[in-house]
């Protein structure tokens, strides 16, 4: 006679307290246990490296102000410009360089911003380089590769 003989085939015994758990919630019990939840999130946030902002020397400053009135010149002509600048990292400090090519269409001096034809906003104290693309052209659709034509009627 085997040790488990007189046991083996009686059905499973019910609680009367506490009801059959469905097959969801005996799972969960044996999902791994994260006791650190959001931690991997601020360890990668913490390794994320930023870049400082350079400060400009003034001979540096006075270029890129001659730049700045070269388009103020060319304003009504939209011209093509490729724009270096600096935006601040909104959750911890320094930033980030970044360069833009678009279309110009206003130079507010008040809030002392670049405005591109797309609308986007660049303040004049975080241009580190302007460059101003006299190959290119603008077009309502495209950005064409030669120099532009003008014709007078």
């Amino acid at each position: 006679m085997n040790n488990y003989d007189d046991i083996i085939n009686l059905e499973r015994p019910i609680s009367k307290k506490h009801g059959k758990m469905s097959i969801a919630d005996r799972a969960a019990q044996f999902a791994p246990f994260a006791a650190l939840t959001g931690f991997g999130a601020i360890i990668k946030e913490t390794a994320r490296l930023t870049d400082k902002k350079i400060e400009l020397e003034e001979g540096e400053k006075e270029i890129l102000d001659e730049k700045i009135k070269i388009l103020k010149s060319k304003i009504n002509e939209n011209p093509i410009i490729t724009i270096t600048f600096f935006e601040k990292d909104l959750l911890k400090e320094g930033g980030k360089y970044i360069k833009l090519t678009g279309s110009l269409k206003k130079i507010d001096e008040y809030t002392q911003e670049i405005i591109m034809l797309d609308n986007s906003k660049i303040n004049i104290q975080n241009i580190s380089e302007i460059e101003i693309n006299e190959n290119y052209c603008y077009n309502s659709r495209f950005i064409i590769n030669y120099p532009c034509l003008k014709f007078i009627y």
